[in-house]
């Protein structure tokens, strides 16, 4: 059998013969040097590109890239209505860049782009020869970098003067160009470069300085965005424009030369002006939502994180499409009403000092710009003081434009100090003017006060329209959300309903009179007292709500337990409060929000809402990251592919019955009595169905309205941050409720008259108004709201009895019949029984849901 050997080479001979060959060279002195520097060049170089390329993106991290995307809100409508960015950028595609763009950009940034490797040599040795020469004579030398190396500069985020950060960028540009290509290179360019006005890429820019997109622009447009690149703020379009010009026509002329534009093309561009508008598209979103808008981004903060190192959908890099709730025409309404009441009672108090000033020996524009002082209204501007001789004074606005401010437009008394508010404003204040005619304005200031506004939908709980003071720059604080204070008389709806869940009808009589309470030897007694002082004895429980009758709430509370109160006031969200008689009224601190759900929650027959500002959040890419009402968790098909001929999905009702739906109804029937003859009788003559309630605190210190329609709930108040008195005269009627009134006026212009809808069982009694007694044969009127004849609410079995009088008998009588008329036994009317109280596992755990 034949054998196998594996024949191995002759490795001693190898070498012998290799060391035949070298060593007669490496025996020569001149060689040993030369291949010890070689290998030290070598070493050099591999041990400078590893240090460099430590912290350089690898070539996954390039292919997964995406830039950094601002947050967009949508309102109730789904248009667009706010984008929170620091970055302000559109990423788009390299097929949505039309040509002339790109052309455009090659030939005034890097004319050798599609066929160089990332760097331009004779560029980068004439950036090294101007290097060497500044380094000597002084200055900064000129980049002298291709379009590569810009991307490369961008994702380095590294802006030093320095060789070591070309040499990183040089490496990074070498490995764009072998993991991209050239497209998606020249792609990233336009969608990352800086161009000012916070516009980051091609797209933003053409909104912000010709308000359309980049499928619109012409070529003399074109041209000049490409000029930006070098330097923004060299080409301003405003404080440069002769300079702006010159540029974009020397990009219209590269343009000619390398073949992309005819002479005549360049031509009629040249001839055409810049065409830029100051602000574009960026304006429309610079104020609106206010306070609303800023209680979104702290929500998306909260839950998503604010910078990309806390998440791939952070609000300032994440490029999240929000749905929020917010209905701009509410909100506006929202903002001009609640404005319009502070200023109105601030008015009259004298002008007060904003406080701000700027050196007028330096740009006093920037300053003045930077300054955190918001306007509110708009034709109210924050305005520097330049000059000021005899009975005038010389005004100066950001933008650069100036106006003129006379003596007698600001007359007012300064407040805090004596004299005129015109003989204290000094050169360098900055003070609020409001436009009153040609260049000529007058003075405004502030108003001290503060107040919050806020909108619910009753059904949903989604919040409509949020104000939370007079502007939201310079003052973040939403006291819609964030300022506690006392309700007053609007907790008191919270009181009564709990009294009708625990016996009491609309028609119990309840005694306004002294109420007492004895606190202990060491507090002695506590007495309460009506805001008028007097008392008006029995009455029903209606009367007592429309006239916002203390004592009578007070003995209310006290019968029903006030245990009983707090537990509801908790049940409902407003707060847990202590157990004091006079938290019913008022006396614990809540806010807007808090309250104004629990009246959505009267107002929903009893039923749990939610206030939420967010309705869903979907990533840059389209998915759906967070949905409020979590509907496609709790619903079956929410998720199918195709459509199985029945109806659209919809999700169950998952809301407990926090009240009974019955005493629910009642109270608001009650407080539609407010408005219709109580203590908001201004709004009236906004002639639909409407229900409300007033409240003024103790000093006065706060007064608030809550109130609103079957569909739409609105809470609003005013009060000083640090609290103190409003003087006599501040009332909720007199205050507050106006504030709801003019915002009702525009908010429900066009929106159908719906009634409130009474729940199954509801009983309607025609009663008497004054004593709570039934009432037969006459009907109540709707042309007078003080008839004394109304229909009254009432639960099965809890409504009056009839009841006859001796007078009426005897007058009944047949004359002659049976002699004279014997003397009847009266018929005592049944008291009115409670409901009793139903023993079922389901209701005794917040009912079905």
């Amino acid at each position: 059998m034949p054998s196998f050997a594996l024949q191995l080479p002759d490795l001693v001979r190898f070498n012998q013969r290799v060391h035949d060959r070298i060593d007669p060279w490496f025996a020569r002195l001149w060689v040993r040097r030369g291949a010890w520097v070689l290998f030290g060049g070598f070493l050099f170089f591999a041990m400078t590109w590893i240090w460099f390329a430590s912290n350089i993106p690898s070539s996954e991290k390039l292919l997964a890239y995406q830039p950094p995307l601002p947050t967009n809100v949508r309102g109730y409508d789904g248009n667009p209505v706010q984008t929170f960015a620091r970055e302000r950028r559109v990423e788009l595609s390299f097929d949505e860049y039309p040509p002339l763009v790109v052309q455009s950009m090659i030939s005034a940034e890097d004319k050798t782009f599609f066929s160089h490797g990332g760097i331009d040599y004779p560029g980068l040795a004439g950036a090294v020869f101007e290097y060497s020469t500044k380094s000597v004579t002084g200055g900064r030398a000129k980049g002298g970098s291709t379009i590569t190396q810009q991307v490369a500069k961008y994702l380095l985020q590294d802006n030093s003067y320095a060789v070591t950060r070309k040499v990183r960028e040089a490496i990074l540009a070498f490995r764009l160009e072998s993991t991209l290509s050239k497209p998606q290179i020249l792609e990233l360019y336009l969608n990352s470069i800086f161009l000012g006005r916070n516009a980051y890429g091609i797209q933003a820019a053409s909104r912000a300085y010709f308000d359309k997109d980049v499928s619109e622009l012409t070529l003399p447009e074109a041209a000049y965005l490409a000029v930006l690149p070098k330097a923004p703020s060299n080409y301003d379009p405003q404080r440069a424009t002769a300079k702006a010009t010159a540029r974009r026509n020397y990009v219209l002329r590269e343009m000619v030369a390398n073949g992309y534009i005819t002479e005549a093309q360049r031509a009629e561009a040249s001839a055409a002006p810049l065409g830029t508008i100051r602000y574009g598209s960026n304006e429309k979103f610079r104020q609106n939502g206010g306070y609303f808008m800023e209680e979104v981004r702290r929500d998306l903060i909260r839950r998503f994180g604010e910078k990309a190192e806390q998440g791939p959908n952070s609000v300032y890099a994440g490029g999240l499409w929000v749905r929020s709730s917010m209905v701009p025409l509410m909100q506006d309404a929202a903002a001009d009403a609640l404005r319009e009441g502070l200023a109105k009672f601030d008015g009259g108090r004298g002008w007060q000092d904003t406080g701000l000033s700027v050196d007028l020996t330096k740009d006093w524009r920037g300053q003045l710009s930077a300054a955190a002082l918001g306007t509110g209204f708009p034709d109210w501007r924050k305005a520097v003081v330049l000059e000021k001789s005899g009975g005038q004074a010389l005004l100066g606005f950001s933008d650069g434009t100036k106006g003129t401010l006379s003596a007698s437009a600001a007359q007012q008394s300064k407040r805090g100090g004596g004299g005129t508010a015109f003989s204290a404003i000094k050169p360098g204040m900055i003070v609020i003017a409001k436009l009153i005619g040609g260049s000529s304005y007058a003075l405004r200031s502030i108003p001290e006060i503060g107040g919050a506004f806020l909108s619910e939908e009753v059904r949903t709980g989604r919040i409509l329209a949020m104000q939370g003071g007079f502007d939201v720059v310079g003052s973040s604080y939403n006291r819609a959300t964030q300022a506690l204070r006392q309700p007053g008389s609007s907790f008191k709806p919270i009181v009564y309903v709990t009294a009708l869940e625990n016996g009491m009808t609309p028609a119990s009589i309840i005694v306004d009179a002294p109420f007492c309470v004895w606190q202990g030897a060491g507090l002695g007694n506590k007495c309460f007292k009506n805001f008028d002082g007097g008392y008006a004895g029995p009455k029903t429980m209606r009367w007592g709500v429309e006239q916002s009758r203390n004592l009578m709430t007070v003995r209310a509370a006290s019968q029903t337990g006030m245990p009983k109160v707090i537990a509801t006031a908790a049940k409902l969200g407003v707060g847990n409060f202590p157990n004091y008689l006079s938290i019913a009224l008022g006396a614990g601190d809540t806010t807007v929000m808090k309250l104004t759900n629990a009246y959505a929650v009267l107002a929903n027959n009893g039923r749990e809402v939610r206030p939420t500002i967010i309705d869903f959040v979907q990533d840059r890419g389209g998915k759906v990251i967070y949905r409020t009402d979590n509907r496609c968790q709790v619903m079956d098909g929410c998720n199918g592919k195709d459509w199985d001929g029945k109806a659209m999905p919809r999700p169950p009702i998952r809301a407990k019955q926090l009240l009974e739906p019955q005493a629910a109804y009642q109270m608001i029937h009650i407080l539609e009595g407010v408005v219709e003859r109580g203590t908001a009788t201004v709004l009236r003559d906004l002639d639909r169905p409407l229900f409300g309630k007033t409240g003024t605190t103790t000093g006065p210190t706060n007064v608030w309205f809550v109130g609103g329609t079957p569909d739409v709930v609105s809470g609003v108040y005013l009060g000083y941050d640090r609290p103190r008195s409003l003087g006599g005269y501040a009332q909720g009627g007199r205050i507050a409720a106006p504030v709801f009134k003019q915002f009702a006026q525009i908010a429900f212009k066009d929106s159908p008259k719906i009634p409130f809808i009474a729940p199954a069982g509801i009983r309607m009694v025609r009663i008497d108004r004054v004593t709570g007694k039934r009432v037969f044969g006459t009907f109540p009127t709707s042309e007078d709201p003080k008839s004394s004849v109304i229909w009254e609410a009432f639960q099965p079995e809890t409504e009056p009895r009839r009841s006859f009088r001796r007078e009426d008998l005897v007058a009944a009588a047949p004359e002659g019949v049976g002699g004279p008329p014997k003397r009847p036994r009266p018929v005592r009317a049944k008291p009115a029984r409670p409901k009793p109280p139903v023993d079922d596992f389901l209701q005794r755990q917040g009912g079905i849901y």
